[in-house]
Formats: structure tokens, C-alpha cells, sequence
């Protein structure tokens, strides 16, 4: 279904700061131009650390012509926040963004405008000029029923979910989870970021659509309480859903020389245990050495990402960490005992790439949905250790709805122990059990391939959208 020399006019993508939400909004860019339009990505600079994006954005316009980017100048100032949630900031640059935003929507009106629901107020911004606009939601169908249900719960609900502990809260479609497990910046009602995803919760039905980056047969029942209408508030209508996903980095060439690669091509098949945790997870010293502990006493082959742990200044909370220094974080002599059958790799592995080499076998994530996709279409099962945003969340709705992970015990006590990591690990590695998980990720991976073969439901989601936009 290419797109091939037509030229149907140009859609605006609108992602909020953080690599996590521009991996997700350039590969749905590729997948519009595959309709034959052209797409300019909109980038807002934030003041807190979202991860590089620059090198990834030269990749993207070198090997994508119909894709350009537009830096949008940040606000002169920001009011003060209080909110250690950095998702209350991005809010925040993205409504006093909105003045820019309109001068550059103004100066050339696109077909329609997309952006993620941290950009919600954009709404505002899409009315006023009548310009389509859809929120492309980057998380899960389970995600997007909580968001739409917020603003019930808030209605129901006086205290804040972190004073719930573990009362569950009940959504339509899902399975119930614990209060204490609802989105970190949903736990404390008083906080400036509960507001702003409350206030998304009530105006993402004024979009005219919602996109979002998932395949119908993995979240049938979600995707039911959504269109039926059972999420919002009474009398609020539900816009579209339109299911395009998955849509994931089709990795890079050439990758064979990094060095954690050429490593895996000496492993045997599927005999890998992959850890890494996202561009913001971090992880104490302290925990750092019970995972090191747990991996090698658990006899298993492993490659595992580390990351500095987060420092003590809560000035520097939204700052980069440095570079890991492994001598000082591993126990001693761990990497010299494992270094036949571990490896060790500093901060960053590409991870499409690694989940797709035959020899991983299991994947302990932080449960972010872009890792979450990643490892379905590579058909490699999941430990889930969710850190921050939503990822409480996920790790009961891949458990118990999507059976496609498994929790890792403790990880909301505080310190996973390492008798802990060593037992899930070969859990998933060595037993019946993780076989059966095995068998469910694959499946799961079928699924999200004929979605977009011919005749798949996002195939046709897609189509639906192109009609309207090209009205």
C-alpha cells in the first residue's frame, strides 16, 4: 500500500520532549508518508534530561526526505513548579508553547495535526484555526481507557491513590490494579501534575481522532470499554480509535560492529537474558550490585545495560547522569568472574537489534510500551520491573490481560533482592513455565504481523485515516 509519487499535502506531528515519544511519532510519520504525504515533526526543547535526540533526528532526515523537522522556540520563562514530576513540566512547555505553535500553523496549514496527549492543549490551538487534529496515544489501549477514565475516578475518588495502597481501582475493560500502581504522577491528587493529566483525561474527546501505537488482538477488551463509550463521563462522547500499531525502529544497517552484537553472534541461541530499562531508568548502587549478584548466581548467559545510578542533588533530578563508571558499581571481581558467559555494556545497547538477535531468549524491561512492542515483534518473552510513569500499570495489564510478562517480585517494595533476580531469571530461562510465556510472546508477534499485512486491522485503521485526510 505505498505511496509512491502521489503528493496528498503535508500533516504536522507534534511529540512532546523525550526520545520515547519521537521514536514513536517519526515511525508513524514513515508510515504516513508511505501514503504519500509529506510530514513535518515539530521539536520543543525541555529543561529537563529527555535523553539525546540529536544525533537520532540527523538519521531520520538524512535517510527520510519527506520527513523535516522544525525546532519550535521554547517559552521565555517558565512559571515555577514545584512538581518533582518531570511530566508536569513537559505540560507545562507544551501549553506555553501554543503561541508558537499557532504562528507556525498559521504560516503553512497542514492537512491535519497530530501530537501526543502531552500536547493536549494543542486542541486549543487546532480548533481556533479548524485544522484536523488527532492525538496519537504512544502507550497501550489499557493506557488510554485509565486516561479517559480519570476523570470518573476523580469524581469517585476523593484521596490521592498513594494513599490507597493496595485498594484496587476498577476501570471498564481492564483488570483491576492497585491504587498505589496508578501512574507516578497521578499519586498525590494536590500535585500540578495530576492536574495536568486530569485536564488531558476531560479534553482528549474533543480531538477529532485518537491514534493509538497498538494492534487490536492484543487489547480486545480495552478497545471495547473505549468504543462502547463506558470510559468517559456520561454524555462525553468517545472520537475514533483507530489502532495503527505496532509501530516500532526497523533498527539500523551495519550494526554488526557494535560491540554488544558481534558479542551475541558467540552465544547459542536463544540462551540470553537482555536487561535494560529505558533512557530514564536508574537503578541505586545498592540495587545495581543485588542485580549483579542475582545474574551470576543464577548461571545464566546475560547482556545488561547499566546506567549511573541517580544522584543525591534534587537539583540535578532532571539532569543526564554520567557516564557509568562499572568498576565502582559492580561487586568486586563480578565482571572478571561472569566475563565467559555476561557482558556488561555502559549505558546505552540498540535495543531493537539486540532483541531480535536469535540468541536472546528473555528480556527483563522497565515496561515502557515502546520495549513492551519491541520485544512482541522480536517474539521474546518478558520479566517486567516497572520504575516511574505508567509502568506500574502495564506490568499488571502484560500480566494478567495480555499474558505476555511476568513480574519481577518486589519491585514495589523498594530493593529487589538478589535471590529474587536469580530465581526469576532462571525461571523464565529454564522452566515449563517460561515456555509457556514463550509460546504466548510468539503468538502475540503473529498477531502484530498480520495487523499490518494485507487485510490486517491496522492496515485498515490507517486507510480509514488517509480517507479523511485527503477530503
Amino acid at each position: 500500500m505505498s505511496g509512491g509519487a502521489r503528493d496528498n499535502g503535508t500533516l504536522v506531528l507534534y511529540p512532546s520532549p523525550g526520545m520515547g515519544h519521537l521514536v514513536s511519532m517519526v515511525q508513524l510519520g514513515k508510515l504516513i508518508v508511505s501514503q504519500g504525504f509529506s510530514v513535518t515533526i515539530l521539536i520543543v526543547k525541555a529543561h529537563y534530561n529527555t535523553g539525546s535526540t540529536d544525533s537520532f533526528i540527523a538519521r531520520v532526515s538524512s535517510a527520510n526526505p519527506s520527513i523535516s523537522f522544525h525546532t519550535l522556540q521554547p517559552p521565555a520563562s517558565l512559571p515555577h513548579n514545584p512538581s518533582p514530576h518531570h511530566e508536569a513540566h513537559a505540560f507545562d512547555i507544551l501549553r506555553l508553547n501554543n503561541p508558537n505553535l499557532r504562528a507556525f500553523l498559521l504560516s503553512s496549514p497542514p492537512r491535519a495535526l497530530i501530537f501526543d496527549f502531552f500536547c493536549i492543549h494543542a486542541v486549543d490551538v487546532a480548533k481556533e484555526l479548524a485544522i484536523p487534529c488527532y492525538c496519537f496515544f504512544t502507550s497501550s489501549a489499557n493506557g488510554l481507557a485509565c486516561l479517559l477514565h480519570i476523570p470518573v475516578l476523580h469524581n469517585l475518588i476523593p484521596k490521592s491513590y498513594g494513599e490507597m495502597g493496595q485498594t484496587p481501582v476498577h476501570v471498564p475493560g481492564l483488570p483491576s490494579f492497585p491504587a498505589n500502581h496508578m501512574m507516578l504522577p497521578m499519586l498525590d491528587r494536590e500535585d500540578e501534575a495530576y492536574k495536568s493529566f486530569l485536564y488531558a483525561g476531560l479534553h482528549l474527546p474533543d480531538c477529532d481522532g485518537i491514534m493509538v501505537n497498538t494492534v487490536e488482538a492484543l487489547e480486545p477488551r480495552a478497545l471495547e470499554a473505549i468504543t462502547a463509550g463506558r470510559c468517559t463521563l456520561e454524555g462525553v462522547p468517545t472520537p475514533p480509535i483507530y489502532c495503527i500499531g505496532p509501530l516500532i525502529t526497523e533498527g539500523r544497517e551495519n550494526i554488526g560492529q557494535v560491540d554488544c552484537i558481534a558479542w551475541l553472534g558467540t552465544q547459542p541461541k536463544g540462551s540470553v537474558v537482555f536487561l535494560c530499562f529505558g533512557s530514564l531508568g536508574l537503578f541505586s548502587g545498592e540495587q545495581l550490585k543485588e542485580i549483579a549478584v542475582g545474574l551470576e548466581k543464577s548461571e545464566q548467559r546475560f547482556l545488561w545495560v547499566v546506567r549511573s545510578p541517580p544522584g543525591d542533588n534534587p537539583a540535578k533530578l532532571m539532569v543526564a547522569p554520567p557516564e557509568p563508571d562499572l568498576d565502582v558499581l559492580m561487586p568486586e571481581g563480578f565482571l572478571e568472574r561472569t566475563k565467559d558467559r555476561g557482558l556488561v555494556v555502559k549505558s546505552w545497547a540498540p535495543q531493537v537489534e539486540v532483541l531480535r538477535h536469535e540468541s536472546v531468549g528473555g528480556f527483563v524491561t522497565h515496561c515502557g510500551w515502546n520495549s513492551t512492542l519491541e520485544a512482541v515483534c522480536a517474539g521474546v518473552p518478558m520479566i517486567g520491573w516497572p520504575l516511574y510513569a505508567e509502568q506500574k500499570m502495564n506490568i499488571v495489564f502484560l500480566e494478567k490481560e495480555m499474558k505476555l510478562a511476568v513480574p519481577m517480585k518486589g519491585y514495589d517494595k523498594g530493593l529487589v533482592a538478589a535471590e529474587e533476580v536469580e530465581t526469576r531469571v532462571r525461571w523464565l530461562m529454564e522452566s515449563d513455565g517460561g515456555k509457556e510465556l514463550r509460546k504466548c510472546t510468539l503468538l502475540a508477534k503473529e498477531a502484530a504481523i498480520a495487523a499490518h499485512a494485507e487485510g490486517g486491522s491496522s492496515r485498515a485503521a490507517l486507510a480509514r485515516l488517509v480517507s479523511e485526510w485527503t477530503l
